[in-house]
């Protein structure tokens, strides 16, 4: 069973660097004159990123256990 702690650092890493790959000095170094498939390059990188986020973010958050759920007595009134 995967550690709890490891898995929400993990996800928080992937932010960190999702927030670094879109910072506009980043991006621009992918504004270039060049297509792939039929796209400008600066559009590929974006939602190439982007896919990888969302992807990255699955694949971590599978193996994140599910919380310990602590009932709350209920209280009379």
């Amino acid at each position: 069973m995967t550690d709890r702690r490891r898995v929400v650092g993990g996800l928080f890493m992937l932010t960190v660097l999702g927030l670094v790959l879109f910072v506009p000095p980043v991006v621009g170094l992918f504004n270039r004159d060049v297509t792939f498939l039929g796209m400008p390059q600066i559009v590929f990188y974006l939602f190439t990123v982007w896919l990888l986020l969302i992807v990255g973010t699955v694949a971590l958050t599978r193996h994140l256990p599910p919380d310990p759920v602590e009932r709350e007595e209920e209280g009379e009134g």
